[in-house]
């Protein structure tokens, strides 16, 4: 099958999960051709679903945040090394082309949001926004689930981590002033490259390079706590970006930097291995190599501790040239803690007409 342009993976992997899986032979391929038919639309499609719940315990020790909520399932920007590809098996799809081409969408999710925080035995806690899938992917744009989970959030004085490569975000500027302004919010922006082929290739319907760094700047101007994350590091492809990266973004204001190596779990080691195949056949050997060698011979890795900024000589000159890249960009910067004091589930503080 031909490379498939806007779309990270290039194929459907098999479900572990369904015993039955779907192919697609030559003879339907030729079919196709010879009926001047398309094999694949390959159009996006969205499901709403109905949760009974909204924020997701994260027990992790990996990880710097309790809560984690998540607006969407699946997610259309693509990123071909997106760990949440696998989620999307529990919902009966596939973590290939389904996971962003089938959309699930939580539009209870503001109400759910605000029953828990008004719950009796609930205290603040840090959530982060998203922790799996963006919540600004360019469905948000129309229906406005993320913007009205913040203005919940607002309402009720609830501090909030947020995290995304979109710059839909500024659209709701308006309430991360407020927020800001009461120490109630951080921002992460992800930018994995200054190279906007790169953004094409590995990210290809995410916000480009230039909009990134452009949102970032907006935020900063507004008072806006913003941290970069350089997620995922990918050797023989983004690697040798790190300190070009830490200086422009340090020259837009943000409060700090952070990082994880790529790690292909699951069928995200068969997603990528297609697609690195296909996109860069000269060096697809190297970059998988390169991949294994910083978590002990293998795509996957697991491992609390080490699963995350990997093992090896190459994992050690990252880390060294993100220390590097600190001290040279960001000394003394750091972001400010979020302040759990002000919330306030009943409202008390409201003032009234009379």
């Amino acid at each position: 099958m031909d490379y498939i342009k806007g779309r990270g993976a290039q194929h459907n992997t098999h479900n572990k999960f369904i015993q039955h899986q779907h192919e697609v032979l030559d003879d339907f391929l030729n079919y196709c051709e010879a009926e001047n038919e398309l094999a694949d639309n390959n159009k996006t499609t969205y499901l709403e679903i109905h949760p009974k719940t909204i924020l997701n315990k994260v027990t992790s020790p990996d990880i710097g945040f309790s809560y984690s909520m998540n607006p969407y399932q699946g997610c259309e920007h693509g990123c071909i090394y997106c760990y949440a590809r696998n989620t999307h098996e529990y919902w009966g799809y596939s973590a290939g082309l389904d996971f962003e081409r089938k959309i699930l969408y939580k539009a209870n999710a503001p109400e759910l949001l605000e029953k828990k925080l008004r719950s009796r035995n609930w205290q603040p806690q840090n959530i982060m926004f998203s922790g799996n899938t963006d919540c600004y992917q360019p469905v948000e744009k129309k229906l406005e689930i993320t913007r009205k989970m913040l203005q919940v959030l607002l309402k009720l004085k609830h501090p909030v981590s947020m995290i995304t490569k979109n710059a839909l975000i500024l659209r709701d500027l308006d309430i991360l002033k407020e927020m800001a302004a009461m120490n109630l919010v951080r921002v992460s922006i992800s930018i994995t490259s200054l190279s906007e082929e790169t953004r094409r290739v590995v990210e290809p319907r995410t916000a480009t390079i230039k909009k990134r760094l452009e949102t970032v700047k907006t935020l900063t101007e507004n008072n806006i706590p913003v941290n970069v994350m350089m997620a995922p590091i990918i050797p023989s492809i983004n690697s040798h970006e790190i300190l070009p990266l830490v200086k422009k973004v340090s020259e837009l204001g943000v409060a700090s930097v952070g990082y994880t190596i790529v790690r292909l779990n699951g069928a995200i080691g068969e997603i990528f291995t297609n697609w690195v195949r296909k996109t860069y056949p000269d060096r697809a050997n190297k970059i998988l190599h390169q991949i294994e060698d910083t978590h002990k011979g293998s795509l996957n890795d697991s491992r609390y501790g080490s699963r995350m900024r990997g093992e090896g000589k190459i994992a050690e000159q990252i880390n060294t040239q993100f220390k590097l890249a600190r001290k040279l960009y960001l000394k003394d910067k750091t972001l400010p803690p979020l302040d759990y004091t002000k919330f306030d589930k009943y409202q008390t503080n409201q003032t009234t007409l009379f």
